[in-house]
């Protein structure tokens, strides 16, 4: 006789653990000053962009750009940190910082 435990059970006692959100801390998160950093590139280097006007606290419209470019710039941002940003979450990103705490809030982001 085969006895299967799922992972999920195995793991369940770890999920309970009174020191899971330590645990979570110290997981894959990014540091907000390299994520800030990544975002401002990823947005210089967009073609519509002048680059001498991306700062930490840049809007979207104060860069001139439309809804479209704003997806554009969402979609690089994703590529940049492989993750997806699903379109409700996506549509309130209009300035650096709200794509900074967004991405600062995803374990998964690289």
């Amino acid at each position: 006789m085969v006895v299967v435990v799922s992972t999920l059970s195995r793991l369940a006692p770890l999920l309970r653990s009174p020191a899971l959100p330590a645990v979570r801390a110290l997981a894959t998160f990014i540091e907000p000053a390299e994520v800030t950093d990544r975002v401002m590139t990823v947005v210089k280097n967009f073609e519509k962009v002048e680059a001498a006007l991306v700062t930490p606290t840049a809007s979207f419209k104060d860069l001139s750009l439309d809804s479209l470019d704003v997806v554009e710039v969402v979609m690089a941002i994703e590529e940049e940190f492989a993750i997806e940003i699903p379109d409700a979450e996506a549509d309130k990103i209009m300035t650096i910082p709200q794509a900074v705490d967004y991405i600062t809030g995803q374990p998964h982001a690289k």
